[in-house]
């Protein structure tokens, strides 16, 4: 599998523009074929009794290095499911040739429900900006001109991303946090459709947890940073157990809200500098009864 991931790197450095472009038609077609699969909502479905182990990818940001150690995980490579939970691009000097390792992945994967790559606050609608946003830079450094059509064309690729997984009874995993005003997992599929009516995608991309009660508008100047009670009530609306989200930078994984949040980061360094990243391997015992995040932390996570 090394040997497979490093040839897959090399491709995705020597990639010229007509190459990337085919690349990015192609995953357009399956990401289209399985948002009609999917009626238009932005959930998906992983039931236990389907999928033996499930692979759990936190932020890459343009990190190859840690994105290539991951896959070369046999555990990684022999899952059912390989999810990420958003944030490829920007940060990363890697950016592009992440994007491009993932669509490789992706069509790689028969039909392309192996590989599930979910949208973050860096995938986001045009209305809700990340700054710095550094991916179109990366594209004109890497192909000059035709690199814009090329950013341009990956943006559009984003539309089609699904934003959450339910593995029903057991976990939910999102990118950013839990709105504060659902009540059944339809919103949550169907938050995309809502949008700007309501804040839900807002905070489904953006939201932080905190330790304690209610919410607070976030520092970040989008989303919340949203309590327990938050939490618990969410969890109860949608039957599951344990939230799996990404998008703060720590030490791998960090245990929040008593167990019921795990955070889960996956790349290294600079701007972060964190020391360790990490990615989950959740096999069948834990989907079919759902762990909480300290026992996830412990048992599941793969920290280096």
């Amino acid at each position: 599998m090394q040997t497979e991931v490093e040839a897959l790197v090399k491709q995705a450095f020597e990639a010229g523009v007509e190459e990337f472009s085919g690349l990015i038609n192609a995953a357009k077609n399956v990401f289209t074929r399985e948002k009609e699969l999917r009626e238009g909502s932005g959930l998906v479905l992983t039931h236990p009794d389907a999928v033996r182990t499930v692979a759990v990818i936190g932020d890459i940001h343009g990190d190859i290095d840690s994105l290539a150690h991951i896959l070369t995980d046999s555990d990684v490579e022999n899952a059912d499911r390989i999810i990420f939970l958003g944030d490829y691009g920007d940060r990363g000097t890697a950016s592009v040739e992440v994007y491009h390792l993932l669509l490789t992945l992706k069509l790689s994967a028969g039909n392309g429900g192996k590989i599930i790559l979910l949208r973050g606050n860096h995938e986001g609608p045009p209305d809700m900006p990340v700054m710095p946003h550094d991916l179109p830079f990366f594209f004109s450094k890497k192909y000059g001109a035709r690199g814009r059509e090329l950013y341009r064309r990956v943006k559009e690729l984003w539309e089609y991303l699904p934003h959450a997984v339910l593995v029903p009874g057991s976990y939910l995993m999102l990118h950013g946090g839990l709105p504060a005003a659902i009540t059944s997992i339809e919103e949550i599929a169907h938050a995309q459709d809502t949008h700007p009516a309501t804040s839900s995608f807002e905070e489904i991309l953006w939201s932080d947890p905190i330790e304690g009660r209610g919410y607070l508008m976030s520092t970040r100047g989008a989303g919340r940073m949203f309590g327990e009670d938050v939490t618990d009530a969410v969890l109860r609306a949608t039957g599951v157990k344990t939230l799996i989200r990404s998008h703060e930078p720590c030490e791998g994984v960090e245990v929040q809200q008593r167990g019921k949040i795990l955070t889960l980061f996956s790349r290294k360094g600079a701007p972060y500098y964190n020391n360790r990243a990490a990615y989950l391997i959740v096999d069948g015992a834990m989907l079919r009864e759902a762990r909480d995040a300290s026992e996830l932390a412990r048992t599941a996570a793969r920290i280096w």
